[in-house]
């Protein structure tokens, strides 16, 4: 995977844990950024140097006269999320946005939620622009991918959790005293919660809209969510 930018070159190579992850940099003749050219070469990351043009095709995001080549983001298994009394997760049911996606990693990592569980079909993945949008964060969060959603959702009541869901028709998030182990469900941008999902929460939190629009962006309600969740 290539990830391109300077907060995001700088971040991977100041937290990851195995520097032998990433294969190489493409740097631009001009790039002068002398702190991140001293912790490539700290990292032993072998450096390609390529003109603007070339970088340009090999990113199509800001890449900042800048790009690593890195190993493939690698999911953490289920169960290592779900190893203590106080734990938080996100769930998110079907994001598809990469953008949103990259947004709600970002809050997750800056909350101190312990991990984010996706599905593996018909969802959002990690890629260069998730990565972009967390600027950074996503090496730094737990994400669990897995194949069928409603039998993940069980697997957690059956540990213990308790599960609340985000939707228009529900009620008011600041008025439900959220579980210390609980997990929290985001829907998908374009139809919200699947039916399924829906009928194994134990709460449904609503964001009461006082303007003339009836919904808010996916990351934004997850923000919101978050930390109403912690305070609680």
């Amino acid at each position: 995977m290539l990830v391109s930018g300077r907060n995001n070159v700088k971040e991977i190579l100041k937290n990851s844990v195995n520097k032998q992850d990433i294969k190489k940099a493409y740097v631009s003749h001009k790039f002068n950024e002398r702190d991140i050219l001293s912790l490539i070469e700290k990292a032993k990351v072998p450096i390609v140097y390529k003109e603007k043009m070339e970088l340009d095709i090999l990113s199509h995001n800001n890449h900042q006269g800048v790009i690593l080549d890195v190993k493939d983001f690698e999911y953490t298994d289920l169960d290592t999320l779900v190893y203590n009394d106080t734990c938080k997760l996100v769930i998110l049911d079907h994001l598809e946005d990469p953008h949103n996606l990259g947004a709600i990693i970002r809050t997750v990592e800056a909350s101190g939620i312990d991990g984010i569980i996706l599905p593996v079909n018909r969802s959002v993945s990690v890629n260069e622009t998730v990565m972009k949008t967390s600027v950074g964060a996503l090496y730094n969060v737990k994400i669990a991918r897995v194949v069928n959603l409603n039998q993940t959702i069980k697997k957690l009541k059956d540990l213990g959790f308790w599960i609340i869901g985000t939707d228009m028709d529900g009620e008011d998030y600041r008025n439900i005293d959220y579980p210390k182990k609980s997990a929290l469900i985001i829907g998908s941008e374009g139809f919200g919660m699947s039916r399924l999902v829906k009928e194994s929460c134990d709460f449904i939190a609503t964001i009461p809209m006082n303007g003339k629009i009836n919904s808010l962006n996916a990351s934004v309600a997850a923000g919101i969510m978050i930390y109403e969740m912690i305070r609680k």
